[in-house]
């Protein structure tokens, strides 16, 4: 199994703050570098241990590093990538955790062709193991045990290092899928990020005075509309071209079901329901 001397993590949030729970506990790093802003989030970081050690200083944190998992919000991610490998020693691995891959996966791009992303190599990565809930106090070490990883190579990047970041992930317990960074930013544009999208309207549309009915299956329709609305911002833009194909789905969908209510067409109202549920029955409990 694939072990680290030094890992470090910038941005331990909840994904961040998981991955360092799950290499110290299965004893896969002897150091988890944890690297933020604020001291206040990485003292929690360090209470919960998620982290062996802390910094607000990146070319320190990273300094002794093979292993540089970036955390932080996708816009931040490419810039962050490239300060973490100015200051890196150079095979040291990089890899992120975004919601989106195509965007980052450019920047990093570009940055490589300009040459100011020299020696470290980065590969991109995104657990599709969320919450709707924040910060490294809800972090996991089982987070990722059977849970999707996708990974998104590059043309810049060799065999070798889209190996050792799929070896590092079930590592972790996950499961690796390897696809394009639109092939992903499409599929996720539909399977995530529309359904939080549509989660934050249905809760805005639902009247105040409405909520004290409000039972089970609302709490569970508008969980995800619970995450950081600056967080899900950036997802949503970063995205865009993806999600507002969705978005016109959705609106298909929703308008046929106007229609048959309008006029009171029982069976495709009932064919409507049953190929939503055949859908949702199709990938289990």
């Amino acid at each position: 199994m694939m072990t680290w001397d030094t890992v470090a993590i910038v941005g331990v949030g909840l994904i961040g703050g998981s991955i360092g729970r799950a290499l110290l506990e299965r004893r896969l790093a002897r150091r988890v570098i944890g690297i933020g802003r604020r001291e206040s989030t990485l003292a929690v970081a360090r209470e919960v241990g998620a982290v062996s050690e802390t910094t607000t200083d990146l070319a320190a944190g990273v300094a002794e590093a093979r292993l540089i998992v970036i955390g932080t919000p996708v816009e931040l991610v490419a810039g962050h990538a490239c300060e973490a490998a100015r200051h890196a020693p150079d095979d040291a691995l990089i890899t992120d955790v975004g919601s989106t891959k195509q965007a980052i996966v450019e920047g990093v791009a570009r940055l490589v062709e300009q040459g100011h992303f020299a020696g470290a190599r980065f590969v991109g990565s995104h657990p599709l193991a969320g919450s709707e809930k924040a910060g490294a106090a809800f972090s996991q070490s089982d987070l990722f045990e059977d849970r999707t990883v996708a990974v998104t190579p590059a043309g810049f990047n060799a065999d070798e290092e889209i190996d050792a970041i799929e070896r590092f992930w079930r590592s972790l317990g996950a499961n690796v899928l390897r696809m394009t960074a639109a092939e992903h930013d499409e599929a996720v544009a539909a399977s995530s990020h529309l359904p939080h999208l549509a989660a934050s309207a249905v809760a805005a549309a639902t009247p105040a005075e409405c909520l004290p009915l409000a039972a089970s299956g609302w709490a569970g329709t508008t969980r995800v509309a619970a995450g950081d609305p600056e967080l899900w911002r950036q997802i949503l833009s970063e995205n865009r071209r993806h999600v507002l194909n969705a978005l016109a789905r959705l609106q298909q969908e929703l308008a046929a079901y106007q229609r048959a209510l309008e006029s009171n067409d029982q069976t495709t109202l009932l064919q409507l329901l049953e190929a939503g549920k055949q859908r949702r029955d199709s990938v289990g409990s």
